[in-house]
């Protein structure tokens, strides 16, 4: 550095101090980091007794938890063995300004086999619990999915008393078929048969214990990891206390079962106040003619006796019953959320909305194959990520307003459909479904306030009815056969963001779409950088980014 006589080796001391300094309090200010590796690889278990090849995570099937607190970092290199390209999606994770690390192909190019990629990620101001799982093909079906928790900040307090344990019930349909084999039925233009089973934690009926002691409390996480259908949960002779969705606190109400749609996530506290023994816990499909159920089991550690009979009954077919459920599902307004204020101090009932945006789903025949389409437009992937056509400035990919506002009524068709939006936009969303099958919708890089759902078709006049006090602030919505469901988003977080059904099967034949948030003001402060490890392909082959060789 040099000796510090004369002004200019002052001033010159003076301002390298000055940046060590700077360079030390950010240091020290930034928030912690937690490091992951995956080796993705296919193993064969018997999930439903019949030997099935499964996506494992380090030999694990379901994969690691992740868990970690809110504006923590996550470093993920994830190690790609299987013989196809891999991505993985955290299901709910914002992915605040970084639309980069969101994990579906639109925004990222996949993992080659044989090579590895270092997810980079903050979870920025969330809480929560959400699940991730791989977003390619039908790798879904296959498994490779995960619990995914984000813990409150210390001082951020948490409305309810802490658990004695914390545990993950990852729950959905499962294929005796392998997921290349179910590809394949649907690129012939069919559609998938009925699921074999189900299963919790990646096991069949009786296969999953949760050990608790009587008289103790324990939060139960449960996210449904299906491909097709809805379930309701329960637990033998138990009470379940809802006490979060999504990352959102919510009011503390009681029930006897909870329905649980396609990608959607929940905790409830439960209770071990019941004589000393084994319970059954359910999950059972809903809306199906043809109920499925599974069980796991409720084991006391003082237990006198095994689980015995049938496991209870559940509701089957009855929409209005689901209907009434989620609509006493409501935003706690006392309780804090990711920083320490209420969350009902965000007013979103008074905020002016900017634009209506109308989403009709539809199933279509194009082409003589079986598809399903938004708006009348059926989603066909482009040959680049939509993200790096965007960063690249690659013509041809796709074209902004390829997708309507509204529904129009006419024939589907395929496209690689994008819809724009303004940065800070705040805008009704409303899901229309005409069909007889329950759906399912989410948004990357939000959540939304659900402020209405009912059945019949949506008018002007249906916004008399809105919640505008304490919806629930979610980033998946169910919508009920011949219905539909209300959301406003206050559109905060750049990027290009995948809009899709949680429907798999809908998903990969076409209900889904892009919506870019773009901010005119190219700053940091809307949107990172493109990653320097960021992988390229389609014609962004070739194409170098402006850090590459820093």
């Amino acid at each position: 550095m040099g000796d510090c006589r004369g002004d200019r080796f002052r001033a010159c001391c003076f301002i390298t101090i000055l940046v060590m300094l700077l360079v030390c309090c950010c240091t020290n200010g930034e928030d912690p980091y937690r490091f992951y590796t995956w080796n993705v690889t296919y193993g064969d278990i018997y999930p439903l007794g019949v030997k099935q090849q499964v996506i494992l995570i380090n030999g694990q099937f379901p994969g690691p938890q992740i868990e970690t607190v809110t504006n923590e970092n996550l470093i993920i290199n994830v190690f790609n063995s299987l013989d196809q390209p891999f991505s993985s999606l955290g299901n709910g994770v914002q992915q605040r300004r970084n639309s980069w690390q969101d994990g579906v192909y639109g925004t990222n190019c996949p993992i080659p086999p044989g090579r590895n990629f270092t997810y980079t990620l903050q979870v920025k101001d969330q809480i929560g619990s959400y699940f991730y799982f791989p977003s390619l093909a039908l790798h879904k079906a296959a498994g490779g999915y995960g619990g995914f928790r984000i813990l409150s900040r210390s001082v951020v307090p948490v409305p309810f008393p802490p658990p004695a344990a914390d545990y993950t019930i990852l729950a959905g349909d499962w294929y005796n078929k392998n997921h290349n084999d179910l590809k394949a039925i649907l690129d012939s233009g069919h559609d998938l048969p009925f699921p074999d089973g189900l299963i919790i934690n990646g096991r069949g009926a009786n296969g999953y214990t949760f050990t608790v002691d009587q008289g103790k409390t324990y939060r139960f996480r449960i996210s449904n990891v299906g491909i097709t259908t809805s379930i309701n949960f329960r637990i033998q002779g138990h009470k379940l206390l809802l006490v979060e969705v999504e990352g959102t606190h919510t009011l503390q109400n009681t029930y006897d079962s909870l329905d649980i749609h396609l990608g959607q996530s929940l905790s409830v506290l439960v209770t071990a106040d019941q004589p000393a023994r084994d319970y059954y816990i359910v999950a059972s499909t809903r809306f199906t003619s043809q109920v499925l159920a599974t069980t796991a089991i409720l084991h006391y550690s003082n237990s006198a006796a095994a689980v015995s009979g049938p496991p209870p009954g559940g509701p089957t077919t009855q929409i209005d019953w689901s209907l009434e459920q989620a609509r006493s599902i409501r935003l706690n307004l006392t309780a804090s959320a990711a920083r320490p204020n209420p969350q009902g101090s965000y007013h979103y009932g008074l905020v002016k909305t900017t634009r209506t945006i109308g989403l009709a789903s539809s199933a279509a025949v194009i082409n003589g194959k079986q598809r399903y389409a938004v708006n009348g437009v059926s989603f066909i992937p482009a040959d680049t990520p939509l993200k790096l056509a965007d960063y690249f400035k690659i013509s041809g990919v796709f074209s902004l307003g390829s997708i309507p506002d509204a529904p129009t009524g006419g024939g589907a068709y395929l496209k690689t459909s994008v819809m724009a939006a303004d940065y800070r936009g705040y805008v009704e969303i409303v899901f229309e479904n005409p069909e007889d099958t329950v759906q399912s919708w989410h948004i990357d890089g939000y959540s939304f306030f659900v402020v209405g759902m009912d059945r019949g078709q949506w008018t002007p006049a249906s916004r008399l009815g809105y919640n505008l006090r304490d919806a629930i602030a979610r980033c998946t919505v169910q919508v009920y056969p011949k219905s539909w469901s209300a959301v406003y988003i206050a559109l905060d977080n750049v990027g290009m963001w995948n809009v899709r059904s949680e429907n798999w099967v809908r998903q990969y034949l076409g209900q889904q779409f892009y919506l870019r948030i773009f901010s005119t003001a190219n700053s940091w402060r809307d949107e990172y950088p493109i990653p320097r490890n960021a992988l390229v392909c389609g014609q962004a082959l070739g194409r170098r980014k402006p850090n590459e060789n820093l």
